[in-house]
């Protein structure tokens, strides 16, 4: 059978995103609306994401399912970026704070969507590797370093919004600290066994809204 080519692949992307929709849809009771932005599913039907998984599972890459990157880790299922993305709502303008770049799948959907990316990511080889799949993707808005994620970086704070795609409880106070006021995070809270999708608001007084919407599974915030 011959390889699939990039005509092959917009279609799947395309059918990945219409599953997506399905899936909000389905959810629209716990997420309080029936659709995602569509600023957000346009960014999904553009980022390949057969690029940042291993070969040995790209077949699978459109599928809307988790795929093991490697590490005990994986790219978390195409619904769950999208929601997160959706509900982080980058802007233009705005520079965005990521901890766990992974392979830089979820790096590559903000980047689509924020003026600046900073991405934090504990695992050497990840960093490397989804600095070389975004470098060749012509993306040139994203910086990567290794290291603590729950210090987040300070270099480039304060940070308009913050996606955390790993679990924390509680919340590290150097990643609420470099929030700016106004400013939104999004990331799962809870233990290893249970974890809901959280949404924190920093108001501009500096207070703190939590909201928690839907139960997810995240590996826990590594930290050194």
């Amino acid at each position: 059978m011959k390889p699939m080519n990039e005509e092959h692949l917009a279609v799947l992307r395309r059918h990945m995103v219409e599953v997506i929709a399905i899936h909000a849809d389905l959810a629209s009771e716990e997420l309080g609306k029936a659709t995602l932005d569509e600023r957000v599913m346009a960014a999904m039907r553009r980022v390949p994401r057969h690029l940042f998984v291993p070969a040995v599972v790209a077949p699978y890459a459109y599928q809307d399912m988790p795929l093991p990157i490697g590490f005990d880790k994986t790219v978390s299922q195409p619904f769950i970026v999208a929601l997160m993305t959706d509900l982080l709502a980058p802007q233009p303008h705005e520079a965005v704070l990521e901890i766990g770049t992974g392979l830089g799948y979820q790096t590559a959907i903000l980047a689509e969507l924020a003026s600046q990316v900073w991405s934090v990511e504990i695992i050497e080889e990840f960093a490397s590797d989804a600095e070389a799949l975004l470098q060749g993707l012509g993306t040139s808005n994203v910086g990567i370093r290794v290291g603590d994620g729950s210090r987040g970086w300070p270099e480039h704070a304060p940070f308009d919004k913050i996606l955390i795609t790993v679990a924390a409880e509680p919340t590290p106070p150097a990643l609420l600290e470099q929030l700016k006021p106004g400013g939104r995070m999004v990331l799962p809270v809870g233990s290893e066994k249970v974890q809901l999708l959280t949404v924190i608001d920093k108001v501009a007084a500096g207070q703190l809204k939590t909201r928690k919407l839907i139960p997810v599974r995240f590996s826990r915030l590594e930290t050194v």
